[in-house]
């Protein structure tokens, strides 16, 4: 037998490299990164081959926000890396990655009569939960915040480890060997990364790691459009060359492909269907009949999707659903349910009595219209089920899998896929049972992907409001006293209930009723010094079931809210700008943004029909929260609403990315504008009246407009900028079409309730 110094080392991994004993002192997890023959895995995060390649482990879902740049690029600037040397792999379903921030905000949601002992990062009740339950989930932007520290502290290790390895060849001490460029130096000696590795393994590290003084950070300014981009999006190349693999790329042997039928929302019953017709189609392998569902599976998917077609697949629905009932239902919440306070200050809403000014906003509903739509791919084999699929929630959906197949859940492995946009629908888990279900039927791997229609038909949408606002003024308009009155679904718990208790939708909605839900209002609480603010949720009762998406709630209340300022600005002969910098004492940050973006659209004031609209918004709390003030200018034209000019200005804190940053905002407002303009549905009898992208008036390319983003320089925690752009863009436009028509629009989408 040979026996290599790698293999004797501290161990080989699976593949035949080296796994650094120290790193894996917890002995909770197993070693989660597997080492290849040339490499050697520091810590749970990054591993070096012998070439000097860095491949860093991102547990996260890449779905377009560019997470699988934003922390290679932490652990390059940490460790010291060329960047033209680092890879990047997707990490496998591990407590070791668990995403605290988020599982301390979402504690109501999966410990809900216990909630306030696990609404930190740190307490020890969620950490045991998070890191026992495998709580990687993608969501709310707190990628950055779960998983920058972790991954400084192991490049930081790495880097003391190749530095000793250095030293001790040199006969120097490691604290003066320079780690740059992916070169460990000291003087003129100089050895690369893949020389050390090996190496650098026998060494441990200093206790705590040695963290560079300055954590990795971009700057406003130290990029613009002439000037190089340092750290450029490492899937970017594969993206724009077509070799990025998603889920619907997968190919195994033997594979078949499956199309699929459901019915009106997701509690109807398949009552009937012509499975001899379907016999027609050439290539069809079989037919997999669920209670809920009918696939069909062929050796195409196109024969599959033409094969349901021939069943002609008929479902009931004991109580359809029309969008005229579900307005109804919002009604009768809103004038007469019971409601929960959510939010209270000052004396709340004692004096609204006499009330100056009221207003009533309409939120549809709204789907994510995703480019890639539910797909997955799934093989059965030697009691194992293997799952490709983009996952927000991959330890969610091998839990539901198991459950479906009656089977372990170590019996079932999930690859993790990118996703071609997702705004949240992909933290449902639907298809992949789906999949899993007619796999173990058909006795083959299967692939499926839902239509078009039928992510339209399957997939919950943002849920849709009734919000009666109210305030009184004193002297020059001062607002002294604020309500707001939502009446929505409990979505947020119904969702809680469907991810973590893996009910079905219509028993996660009978189980959330009468619920109040502090993320379903979310933001609705407004930034502004207001003395007395009360903030009731109404949990209406509706029948269809909702969900997440992009925004959540500050896509709606923003909304909301932002139009109520400025109609109380009007109603006060107040220009709109200055009359929101007096109620920002205690935003500074906030009030920069919107003096900076004042600058910046050379706001009018919004007179004389210039088309000027303003909005702002604060996500998060106070101390860590990212800001947004943005100015469009838009006008109502023969072809509808055309949205020439938007300027936004940013206040999002340490950036580390900045040109991850300006796309996320840009994208961001080009999304919120489709929710502005677009992006809803109506019901009749249960069914979606679109079924297509076209048809949902989302902004096309010769649509978007003009956009300027300015960031302002702050030194706060980082804040995630992808949600923020969604949140201003429909006020911003609403207020601009007040200010060049002087009509005031209280719905969303703008205009579908006509002029």
């Amino acid at each position: 037998m040979h026996i290599t110094r790698r293999g004797v080392l501290v161990g080989a991994a699976i593949g035949g490299g080296v796994l650094v004993a120290w790193t894996f002192r917890n002995p909770t997890f197993a070693p989660p990164l597997e080492a290849g023959a040339d490499e050697t895995a520091f810590d749970a995060w990054l591993k070096i081959s012998d070439e000097g390649v860095v491949t860093v482990a991102v547990p996260q879902l890449e779905m377009g926000q560019g997470i699988t740049t934003i922390l290679p690029q932490v652990v390059a600037m940490e460790l010291g890396a060329d960047w033209r040397q680092v890879a990047v792999e997707p990490a496998p379903v591990s407590g070791a990655y668990a995403n605290l921030p988020l599982a301390a905000r979402w504690a109501p949601l999966w410990k809900p009569l216990v909630s306030f002992l696990a609404d930190e990062p740190d307490d020890v009740l969620l950490r045991r939960y998070a890191e026992g339950n495998h709580f990687t989930v993608t969501a709310d932007g707190t990628s950055l915040a779960a998983v920058e520290m972790p991954c400084r502290e192991a490049a930081a290790s790495a880097r003391a480890m190749l530095a000793m390895a250095a030293a001790e060849r040199w006969g120097v001490t490691w604290e003066e060997c320079a780690v740059e460029g992916g070169f460990v130096s000291h003087g003129d000696q100089r050895l690369t990364f893949g020389e050390l590795a090996i190496e650098a393994a026998e060494h441990s590290p200093p206790d705590p790691p040695p963290l560079r003084p300055e954590p990795p950070a971009e700057f406003p300014g130290q990029i613009g459009v002439e000037l190089p981009i340092d750290y450029p999006r490492l899937d970017l190349p594969a993206k724009v060359d077509g070799t990025m693999l998603f889920a619907g790329d997968v190919r195994l042997p033997g594979m078949v492909y499956a199309a699929i039928r459901h019915g009106p929302i997701d509690e109807a019953e398949l009552i009937d269907f012509d499975v001899e017709a379907a016999e027609l189609t050439r290539g069809l392998v079989g037919v997999v009949k669920s209670k809920r569902w009918l696939a069909a599976v062929a050796s195409n998917w196109w024969a599959a999707e033409r094969a349901l077609d021939r069943m002609e697949a008929f479902f009931r629905l004991d109580a359809p659903l029309d969008s005229g009932v579900m307005a109804a239902a919002l009604e009768t919440a809103l004038a007469q349910g019971e409601a929960e306070r959510i939010a209270e200050r000052g004396e709340g809403d004692a004096a609204l009595a006499q009330h100056t000014i009221s207003a009533r906003y309409d939120i549809a509903p709204a789907l994510h219209a995703g480019v890639e739509t539910a797909t997955a791919t799934a093989r059965i084999s030697a009691g194992k089920v293997e799952i490709w699929i983009a996952s927000q929630a991959p330890e969610h959906v091998r839990q539901a899998v198991a459950q479906a197949l009656d089977m372990d859940d170590e019996n079932v492995i999930l690859y993790p896929m990118p996703a071609g946009g997702s705004f949240d629908a992909r933290l449902e888990k639907d298809h992949a049972i789906e999949v899993v279900q007619i796999a173990r039927e058909i006795g083959r791997p299967v692939q499926l992907v839902w239509s078009r229609w039928q992510e339209m038909l399957a997939t919950r949408p943002r849920p849709p409001v009734a919000a009666q606002l109210g305030a009184t003024t004193g002297e020059g308009g001062r607002i002294n006293s604020w309500h707001a009155r939502l009446a929505v679904p409990p979505a947020a718990q119904e969702f809680g209930r469907r991810l973590f208790g893996n009910k079905v939708s219509w028993a996660a909605i009978e189980d959330s009723a009468g619920e109040g839900d502090a993320l379903a209002v979310e933001g609705a609480d407004p930034a502004y010094s207001i003395a007395n603010v009360a903030i009731d949720h109404v949990p209406a009762r509706i029948a269809l079931p909702t969900g997440r998406l992009r925004g959540n709630a500050h896509g709606y209340s923003c909304f909301f809210n932002e139009c109520f300022i400025d109609e109380i600005a009007a109603s006060n002969l107040r220009e709109p700008l200055s009359f929101r910098m007096e109620m920002l004492g205690d935003d500074i940050r906030l009030a920069e943004c919107l003096q900076q973006v004042a600058r910046l659209a050379n706001w009018d004031g919004g007179l004389d029909q210039s088309g000027q609209g303003l909005a702002c918004d604060r996500i998060g709390p106070v101390e860590t929260g990212g800001r947004i003030a943005a100015i469009a200018t838009a006008r109502q034209g023969e072809g509808g609403v055309r949205v020439e000019r938007i300027a936004a200005a940013v206040d999002i804190g340490r950036i580390v990315n900045l040109d991850i940053a300006r796309q996320q905002i840009e994208g961001g407002l080009i999304f919120g504008i489709g929710l502005a303009l677009g992006a809803s549905v109506d019901y009749l009898s249960g069914i979606p009246t679109t079924d297509r992208l076209a048809a949902l008036g989302l902004p096309l390319l010769e649509d978007c407009p003009q956009i300027e983003v300015h960031f302002v320089a702050s030194n706060a925690e980082p804040a995630d900028p992808g949600e923020l752009g969604v949140a201003v863009a429909a006020p911003a436009i609403a207020n601009a079409l007040f200010s060049a028509t002087g009509l005031r629009l209280r719905r969303l989408p703008l205009l579908s309730g006509g002029l």
